[in-house]
């Protein structure tokens, strides 16, 4: 209803779920918000490093690779 603030994540969305309650609780406690922006730095970086790895594989390769370990 109109008046109440509604987050939403996706279902075994969790991960997104924690976040959104730190980025919430940020707001208050200093600590927490030093976390979440670390947090989103290593994020940051895992994301680089898995488009440099999709670069050098291409996508066959990354798929190749992906079916390998799928099973």
């Amino acid at each position: 209803p109109s008046g109440v603030p509604v987050a939403t994540v996706a279902i075994d969305g969790a991960r997104n779920a924690a976040i959104l309650a730190a980025e919430i609780l940020a707001l208050k406690y200093p600590a927490i918000k030093h976390a979440v922006a670390d947090h989103k730095k290593d994020l940051e970086k895992a994301a680089e490093e898995k488009s440099k790895k999709l670069a050098g594989l291409g996508v066959e390769g990354y798929l190749a690779q992906k079916g390998k370990q799928d099973k």
